[in-house]
């Protein structure tokens, strides 16, 4: 069977302080909730109060920096150690279910999308109490982006999507899988619709059980009800739109539905950047290999459109 290039969920202490080698940070371990661990990097370079950017990853059981266990390519790291070099520090954290399948305590039934919206308002409650930086940012990548955008609502002082969508996700899959595997897109809209209707389905294909198995349903539901456009179009700071062309998993059209719905952002379109924040030039067997290279750098462009944003 081809393989579905879509990523899904299968699901204030202060502790060890460090110099990095470049001396271009410092880097603070931090546990803000008992689920919630992370690394604060933070600009040596300037006496006074800097902006400071929350990281959100993507799907799946991300890591802070970007990785996952059979996945390794440091994006989320390197976008940190990048913002540093700028004098902008960033918060990134492991995943919930990161935190949860290290202690054999994940259970898929109990997932609810809630449950990172209510992690990422943790973080941004945990750090405006500190009021230790002249700014706060949410930066969501891929799934994030939805998560951040409605922790960012009232909350932070500007907002930024990298590779995010511009649908619910039930309609992001139905895409994907049109261009990927169009033999199953009538069957997976009938089970979205089953579980729209009743909270559930049995009338998938084994070719989708990994939407669609009893155990993630409820979670699939959580998501499924939050519209990008919709908690986008809420936001009155500052938002930044953010996507690459080499993007497979969210393609353009997904930024430009977003813009769309936030005509005031500022939207940069990435020439060969793909998903995960690298430049791509080949075909798409390069692109994932990209994935599980954990030495390639950012796309070269990528840091300069963020941090021009936070500096305006």
């Amino acid at each position: 069977m081809k393989c579905i290039k879509f990523i899904l969920v299968i699901a204030l202490g202060l502790s060890n302080s460090l110099f990095a080698q470049d001396s271009t940070f410092v880097a603070r371990d931090l546990k803000v909730t008992s689920l919630i661990e992370g690394t604060l990097f933070s600009p040596i370079s300037s006496e006074e109060k800097v902006p400071l950017v929350i990281i959100i990853q993507g799907s799946g059981p991300t890591d802070r920096d970007g990785n996952q266990n059979m996945l390794k390519n440091n994006s989320l790291l390197f976008l940190a150690e990048a913002l540093s070099e700028n004098n902008i520090a960033s918060f990134r954290f492991d995943k919930r279910i990161v935190s949860l399948l290290r202690r054999n305590m994940l259970k898929e039934e109990d997932l609810s999308f809630e449950d990172f919206i209510d992690d990422a308002i943790a973080i941004t409650n945990y750090f405006k109490e500190a009021d230790a930086f002249s700014k706060i940012y949410i930066a969501g990548h891929s799934q994030g982006s939805l998560i951040g955008m409605i922790a960012a609502n009232g909350r932070v002082d500007g907002f930024i999507s990298l590779a995010g969508a511009g649908q619910s996700i039930d309609n992001v899959i139905i895409d994907q899988l049109a261009l990927q595997m169009p033999g199953l897109v009538e069957n997976a809209q009938t089970a979205f619709n089953e579980m729209r209707t009743n909270g559930s389905t049995s009338n998938y294909s084994m070719g989708l059980a990994s939407i669609f198995r009893p155990a993630i349903q409820p979670f699939m539901l959580s998501w499924m009800k939050y519209d990008p456009k919709v908690e986008l179009s809420k936001l009155e700071i500052p938002v930044l739109i953010i996507n690459g062309t080499k993007d497979f998993q969210v393609s353009v059209s997904e930024a430009e539905l977003l813009k769309e719905a936030k005509p005031d952002a500022t939207y940069v379109i990435i020439e060969n950047m793909n998903h995960i924040l690298k430049e791509i030039f080949g075909n798409d067997l390069e692109n994932s290999k990209s994935y599980n290279d954990y030495k390639m750098p950012l796309h070269p462009d990528l840091i300069g459109h963020i941090v021009t944003f936070i500096k305006q």
